[in-house]
């Protein structure tokens, strides 16, 4: 069963705006909704990055029933994974069973901000490994205590719990990331690619696969590509600049490297006919992931949601 959702931008939105934003996706018809969690925005003129575990309490309040994920958080080094594991109870007890953790491990741009050393990516898939397993085992309710390579937990014990632990939704990115989403997750986090979706799978990995479509709607494609590369520069980026760079400054600096044209050559969707987001959204599919997320780009949400509503949703109902 596929599932078309929408992205909470928490790093072009305000808490207030995106719990408005939420409300206005759920009356559209979107069927979940993934709010991203980062410490800073990419580029400074996206401008905000609220706390996300706030966020998430006033969008449990405004909604009515709207399934909602963090994509992604990372729970190694900025918090705790103990810490994690209790913001993602309560926020699940919030949302009464709708609510589901992504996890991965995390770009330095976010993680590094408490001092700690930025540790290569097997070193990171580590540390991810135990902070699922120490969060699935506060889930289950006692008193618990945890002395891993990586982490200690001592006499920890939630003592608000959801009815069912959320699912957790592992992010991958390369053939080690896939075994190990397969092996630890309820579900699979990608960007949209066939390689890791299929390993997923042939590891035995079970639950939702889950990726982002990037678009940028406005009735004039010439606009909608002026405000993504004014906007959101960074999706532009190649290789492992994205998790590498320790501040929005240097991504700034990296992105004089991109132009206007490499936002109307790339991955948005800058496109106004609907069939072009139709069969977007449908290569997707096509691909196995059957829950896709819809990212617009810049400050014009209303327009966007609007044109959803009237001409992309429909088609897949």
């Amino acid at each position: 069963m596929t599932q078309i959702g929408y992205t909470l931008s928490s790093e072009e939105h305000g808490p207030n705006e995106l719990i408005e934003h939420a409300v206005r996706a759920e009356a559209v018809g979107f069927e979940f909704a993934s709010i991203s969690d980062h410490y800073h925005p990419w580029v400074s003129q996206q401008g905000h990055s609220p706390f996300v575990w706030s966020t998430l309490g006033g969008v449990a309040h405004a909604t009515e029933n709207l399934p909602v994920g963090v994509g992604v958080t990372c729970p190694i080094m900025r918090i705790h994974p103990a810490i994690v594991a209790k913001a993602a109870a309560t926020a699940a007890t919030m949302f009464d069973g709708t609510f589901f953790l992504g996890v991965g491990t995390g770009e330095r741009l976010n993680e590094h901000v408490t001092g700690e050393h930025w540790p290569e990516h097997a070193v990171r898939l580590e540390m991810l490994e135990e902070a699922i397993e120490i969060m699935q085992k506060l889930w289950r309710g006692g008193q618990q205590s945890y002395y891993g390579d990586h982490f200690t937990v001592e006499n920890a014990r939630l003592y608000t719990l959801p009815e069912e632990p959320p699912d957790i939704v592992v992010s991958a990115y390369g053939t080690r990331a896939a075994k190990a989403a397969a092996e630890l997750g309820d579900g699979f986090w990608s960007v949209g690619s066939q390689d890791e979706v299929q390993i997923f799978d042939d590891e035995g990995g079970e639950g939702p696969r889950y990726s982002q479509m990037t678009v940028c709607y406005a009735e004039d494609e010439d606009a909608a590509i002026d405000t993504a590369y004014e906007w959101w520069p960074n999706t532009a980026l190649t290789g492992e600049l994205n998790s590498q760079l320790p501040t929005p400054t240097h991504f700034e600096q990296a992105c004089e490297m991109v132009s206007r044209e490499d936002i109307a050559e790339g991955s948005i969707v800058t496109d106004p006919n609907p069939e072009t987001h139709i069969q977007n959204l449908q290569q997707f599919f096509d691909t196995g992931y059957d829950h896709v997320y819809v990212h617009q780009v810049g400050p014009d949400q209303e327009s966007f949601f609007d044109f959803y509503e009237s001409e992309v949703l429909p088609a897949f109902e």
